[in-house]
């Protein structure tokens, strides 16, 4: 299992979801973010804007997905054909396990499913 973290432009944020929806991967965190890339901010003017609102979003999918939900996530989140500064960046974590807190459920990569006894 991989973890998918997606920094994207807010108003890409319901694309992307829709994208990942359609795909077949619905379950997403989302968070508001605020923060800078390479480009140190956007400068206006003599103002420099080093806080810039982004969007996080959050799946865990099976390793044999990655470079599905990858594909998707660039795709819908990407400005234009090319793509700009600030689009965002996509960040992949291994997952040890998985509990589900209502069943008491625990996941493990190689599909292992046990019941945890509280």
């Amino acid at each position: 299992m991989l973890m998918i973290r997606s920094i994207i432009r807010p108003e890409k944020v319901d694309d992307t979801l829709a994208a990942l929806m359609e795909a077949g991967f619905p379950a997403v965190t989302k968070m508001s973010v605020v923060g800078r890339g390479k480009q140190r901010g956007i400068k206006i003017g003599e103002i420099t804007y080093d806080e810039i609102p982004k969007e996080l979003l959050i799946t865990v999918v099976p390793s044999r997905d990655k470079d599905f939900v990858i594909k998707t996530i660039i795709k819908a989140a990407k400005s234009g054909e090319k793509g700009a500064f600030g689009d965002g960046k996509i960040f992949v974590t291994p997952v040890e396990e998985v509990y589900t807190i209502s069943s008491g459920v625990k996941e493990t990569p190689d599909g292992e499913i046990v019941e945890v006894k509280i």
